[in-house]
C-alpha cells in the first residue's frame, strides 16, 4: 500500500491517552460512590478488572500480542461500569465485560479495528437478556426514601409527569440513574481536562449534544420534558454519550467527526420522541458506530503529496 509524506509523529502512546480518560471519569466515579455508596465502587471494580483479565486470557489464548496493559480495556471497563446501576449483580456486571471485550472488541481484531463502542455493546447485552438489570434506578442514599429504586427523570418525562427533582440536582447528581447518568457536573470537569490535553474532539461532543437538544424540543410530544430545555440536557446519559463515548477517532477530518456526531444526535432524538423507551443515547452512539465507513465514503480525505482533482503529485 502507498504511503505519503509528511509524517506526524507524537510521543503520546495509547497508554497515556487511555491513562487521561480514566483520570477524567474519576470525578464522576467518585461522585457515583458518594451518592449509591460503596456498591458502586465495587462495580466499577468488577468492570475493570473483569475487562482488563478478558483482554489478557483471549490474546493469550489466539497466540496474540498482549495488550492488556494500554489501558483500553480498562477505560471500556469503566465506561460500562458507569453505564450501570449500582445494583446491577457483580456475575451480570462480568458477563456483560467479557462480551463488550471478547465478542465486541478482540474478535473484530482489538483496539482500532471493533466497529461499535464495547462498553455500550455490553449494556445492550445486558438490555437484551436481562433488561430489568438495566433499567432499575437506585435512589441516591442522600435523599430520605421508602423504596430503594424509582423512576428516572427521563421516565417521569417519558410519561408526562413532573419527576420532582430540580435542575440543581440533575446537575449536582443526586437523582436516580446509572452511574454515568448522575453527576453532570462532575463529568464536565473531567471532559474539560481532556479538552485541556487535546484529546477529544469538543465540536463533535457539541453537535451531538445540541442535535439531541434541539431536535427533541422541536418534534417531542407535548409534555415532554414540559418544554424545558434544561431538564432535557440534564436528563439521562446524555452528557457522559457525548464528552466520553461518542467514537469519532477513526475520522481525520473535522467533517466526518461532526457527521457522526449528527447522526448520533439524530437517531438518539428519535428514540426520545417517538419510541417507549425513554433514553436514546446508547442507540444513537452505536448507530452511528455502524453508519461510520458510508459516513467516511461521504467525506473526502486529500492525501498530501497529491493533487484533489487528477491524484498525481503536487509539486
Amino acid at each position: 500500500m502507498e504511503s505519503y509524506a509528511p509524517y506526524l509523529r507524537t510521543e503520546r502512546t495509547t497508554r497515556s491517552v487511555m491513562g487521561d480518560v480514566c483520570l477524567a471519569l474519576l470525578p464522576a466515579l467518585a461522585g457515583g460512590v458518594y451518592f449509591f455508596g460503596l456498591r458502586a465502587l465495587w462495580t466499577a471494580l468488577v468492570s475493570a478488572v473483569v475487562c482488563v483479565l478478558s483482554e489478557f486470557v483471549f490474546q493469550k489464548l489466539a497466540r496474540q500480542p498482549v495488550t492488556a496493559a494500554d489501558g483500553s480495556a480498562l477505560v471500556t471497563g469503566l465506561l460500562l461500569a458507569m453505564n450501570l446501576p449500582a445494583t446491577v449483580p457483580f456475575w451480570a456486571v462480568a458477563v456483560a465485560g467479557v462480551f463488550a471485550i471478547v465478542v465486541v472488541k478482540q474478535l473484530f481484531g482489538g483496539i482500532g479495528s471493533n466497529i461499535a463502542n464495547p462498553a455500550l455493546m455490553g449494556r445492550l447485552f445486558l438490555m437484551t437478556v436481562w433488561p430489568a438489570s438495566v433499567l432499575q434506578a437506585p435512589i441516591p442514599r442522600t435523599l430520605p426514601a421508602d423504596a430503594f429504586t424509582s423512576a428516572t427523570v427521563l421516565n417521569a418525562a417519558k410519561a408526562g409527569t413532573e419527576s420532582g427533582y430540580s435542575l440543581w440536582q440533575m446537575f449536582i447528581g443526586e437523582i436516580p440513574g446509572a452511574l454515568g447518568e448522575t453527576s453532570k457536573l462532575l463529568l464536565l470537569v473531567g471532559f474539560g481536562y481532556l479538552c485541556l490535553r487535546g484529546l477529544v474532539n469538543a465540536g463533535a461532543a457539541a453537535v451531538y449534544i445540541g442535535s439531541v437538544v434541539l431536535l427533541t424540543f422541536v418534534f417531542g410530544p407535548d409534555g415532554l420534558f414540559t418544554g424545558s430545555i434544561l431538564q432535557n440536557l440534564l436528563s439521562g446519559s446524555l452528557i457522559l454519550g457525548g464528552c466520553f463515548m461518542l467514537t469519532d477517532y477513526q475520522f481525520v477530518s473535522r467533517r466526518g467527526r461532526l457527521l457522526c456526531a449528527l447522526a448520533a444526535g439524530i437517531v438518539t432524538a428519535g428514540f426520545r420522541c417517538f419510541s417507549a423507551y425513554p433514553e436514546g443515547v446508547c442507540f444513537g452512539i452505536l448507530t452511528a458506530n455502524c453508519l461510520a465507513g458510508l459516513i467516511s465514503l461521504i467525506e473526502s480525505r486529500h492525501i498530501y503529496g497529491k493533487t484533489a482533482k487528477n491524484g498525481r503529485n503536487g509539486s
